[in-house]
């Protein structure tokens, strides 16, 4: 069975019709009086056609704008029931799934090439419903509470005064942020410019909780490892692109499903048992850092393909909603501050972007059979007929009254406050970030680091927060804080105290972050 069929009441060999289902007398010619006289306010066809093109634009996504995706199948191949006993995770099972790959920063309109966070949202449709992973193309992120969240993003988009983009404001934010050092570190570094989509891994990025039969809790990671391998591109190979075409990243992936060269990828989990998470040597649950594969390695899950092209881009892919609150049985959220925040905004986003029944629309739609109490509101397309619209009812309309202990929560206790996580042995912001540095990118990858890191930096950013880079990147490493600065200067020709003048805002630049 097929998650929907976008052409059920579309018949491409029938007279045109208007949106009513009547027949179009035309679709080339307006109702005049005589051929050069007024137009008609009841040339039904007419206004109907001019208003429906005056609305054919709906809100687009604030973060993660620019994307595209496609449809495929996941196979799970591996037994991982002692974990979970999700129906979608069982050896053997096959779900058709959507996914949508993005840029976070960038608009609708921005190049595909720009340095950026790449969104890899991933919608199952499965026996319980609809399962969401809303990760990105890396492992962290620049923030760990969802209060930062939208003066993140902010800070990506356009001066208030200018409407242009600045990475003085980009870098401002990230130096008094010190917990994206990590990310930031992943962004300037070769992964920042991936070459295709079909050519990054992608990652769930949060902590979630899987159960399975016994009752018995972990806390898992996702991780999705590209078979096609990574590759990414230089700085001039994507600024190259970014000109000559804009949409290269979704013109690869359309090309290669169309010409059957249907892209790949192994999904795998890091698991940790319940109780790990209490003592563990930094916080688990903090998504600006990465669990140890030497204290939880990879286990072999099964692998999604891709197979299917959309036949109606805005349809299937920009009216696609994607939530990390849609999860099934056997599977939770955790106490990552930021999935929990995500689990409302999320799903408010899209009710303000495409209307309050927007999981009603076919490429949302679950496969399997609901019954909501919710009800009305805009562009209802479902309903329950004449069934009582309220519970509990004396007639028969099925309803939920589970009282006590869900089996995919987590206890706690405390006073009510505002506070980073407790801190764990080995929790800080700048560690992991090192060791990406130090210990996996090799020496050229370094080099690239502090080039792309010194040009966003030639690019509009002025004191004090280029004093603030110079800081923030030795804290991360000493020596390529050094060599950013010594780099900076070089390349600058100039003096400490000329790095102070004033950003003229002459130009309209793509932020690093982008």
């Amino acid at each position: 069975m097929t998650a929907f069929d976008p052409t059920a009441q579309h018949d491409s060999t029938r007279t045109s019709t208007t949106q009513a289902g009547a027949p179009r007398e035309s679709d080339a010619n307006s109702l005049s009086v005589g051929p050069d006289g007024p137009l008609m306010l009841h040339d039904v066809a007419l206004v109907e056609k001019l208003a429906h093109f005056d609305r054919e634009r709906i809100p687009e996504r604030s973060p993660h704008a620019k994307g595209s995706g496609a449809f495929g199948e996941l196979v799970i191949t591996e037994d991982v029931s002692e974990y979970t006993k999700a129906k979608l995770f069982q050896p053997g099972t096959r779900t058709p799934m959507l996914a949508r790959f993005s840029t976070v920063a960038g608009e609708l309109g921005s190049p595909d090439t720009w340095r950026d966070v790449r969104g890899f949202a991933l919608k199952f449709y499965t026996q319980d419903g609809n399962y969401d992973i809303v990760g990105n193309n890396t492992p962290t992120f620049f923030v760990r509470d969802p209060m930062k969240f939208p003066d993140f993003i902010h800070s990506q988009k356009r001066m208030p005064a200018s409407g242009l983009r600045d990475n003085n404001m980009q870098w401002d934010f990230w130096t008094l942020s010190p917990e994206s050092a990590h990310q930031v570190t992943y962004l300037m570094g070769d992964r920042g410019l991936p070459r295709t989509w079909r050519n990054m891994n992608g990652y769930g990025s949060h902590a979630y909780m899987w159960v399975n039969e016994a009752g018995e809790k972990f806390w898992v990671k996702y991780h999705f490892l590209t078979e096609q391998g990574v590759e990414n591109l230089t700085n001039e190979e994507a600024a190259e692109l970014a000109g000559k075409d804009a949409d290269f990243h979704r013109r690869d992936l359309f090309d290669a499903i169309n010409r059957g060269d249907f892209p790949s990828w192994r999904v795998e989990v890091q698991v940790m048992p319940y109780e790990d998470a209490k003592t563990y040597r930094f916080n688990p649950f903090d998504l600006t850092k990465v669990w140890s594969k030497a204290d939880y390695p990879r286990i072999p899950v099964g692998h999604f393909t891709l197979n299917q092209n959309p036949t109606n881009h805005f349809a299937q892919i920009e009216e696609a909603a994607f939530s990390p609150a849609n999860t099934v049985p056997g599977i939770g959220v955790s106490p990552d501050k930021m999935l929990l925040g995500r689990t409302f905004a999320y799903a408010d986003a899209q009710r303000n972007r495409l209307g309050t029944n927007f999981n009603q629309l076919p490429v949302n739609r679950p496969i399997t059979p609901t019954n909501s109490y919710d009800k009305e509101g805009a562009m209802q397309f479902l309903h329950s007929g004449d069934a009582p619209v309220y519970a509990p009812n004396s007639y028969g309309r099925a309803y939920q009254d589970q009282q006590g202990p869900v089996d995919n929560g987590w206890e706690a206790d405390g006073e009510l406050v505002r506070t980073a996580y407790t801190l764990h042995a080995e929790d800080d912001d700048f560690g992991q970030a090192h060791t990406l540095v130090r210990d996996v990118m090799d020496d050229d990858q370094r080099t690239r680091l502090v080039d792309t890191v010194t040009g966003s930096l030639l690019d509009g950013v002025v004191e004090p927060v280029l004093s603030h880079v110079f800081e923030y990147w030795r804290h991360i490493d000493q020596e390529v804080g050094d060599s950013i600065e010594r780099t900076y200067r070089a390349k600058a020709g100039a003096t400490s105290s000329d790095a102070t003048a004033p950003a003229t805002n002459g130009s309209d630049p793509a932020p690093a972050g982008h």
